[in-house]
């Protein structure tokens, strides 16, 4: 045995994994999963008996939650599919800067500014008219696999 210390580098960041592993076969429809590489929410889920010897699969349809698309994916019922670890936050918009970033108030009191404005036409105009409104305005963040997002609005009165 040598006396040497070893040194590991640790590329991960710290925290919880990205995903967890659940069996494809207990994932509902409205639950979360990973198809190829992108958080999704399911939104169809059928399953299918095959031959003697064969698995019966589960066929997902399931929209991913950051851009809309529809993706698809057949997995055997007893293999383990990457479910992403999905959270939802709400913070208090403060300022919108000329770049299209979004100075954001945390609960602990510190803001986060590293946020765009959504690309949902609806959305935009909806965080754009409230906020030239004065009005106090609310947004709902959804992070995911590292990418985060405004999902959604919500107007506490005026400021």
């Amino acid at each position: 045995m040598s006396d040497e210390e070893q040194h590991f580098e640790s590329k991960a960041d710290a925290g919880a994994s990205k995903t967890y592993p659940q069996q494809a076969g207990t994932i509902r429809k409205n639950g979360y999963i990973v198809i190829k590489g992108r958080p999704c929410k399911v939104v169809e889920v059928s399953t299918s008996k095959t031959g003697k010897h064969g698995h019966a699969k589960c066929h997902f349809v399931a929209i991913d939650i950051f851009n809309q698309k529809k993706l698809e994916d057949i997995v055997p019922s007893s293999h383990n599919c990457d479910v992403p670890h999905v959270n939802r936050t709400d913070y208090q918009l403060i300022d919108i800067s000329e770049d299209g970033f979004l100075s954001l108030l945390t609960e602990n009191g510190s803001t986060k500014d590293d946020l765009r404005l959504p690309t949902d036409d609806n959305l935009l105009a909806q965080i754009k008219d409230g906020f030239a409104e004065g009005k106090d305005l609310v947004v709902t963040v959804m992070s995911a696999m590292g990418e985060e997002q405004i999902c959604a609005l919500k107007d506490i009165g005026p400021k």
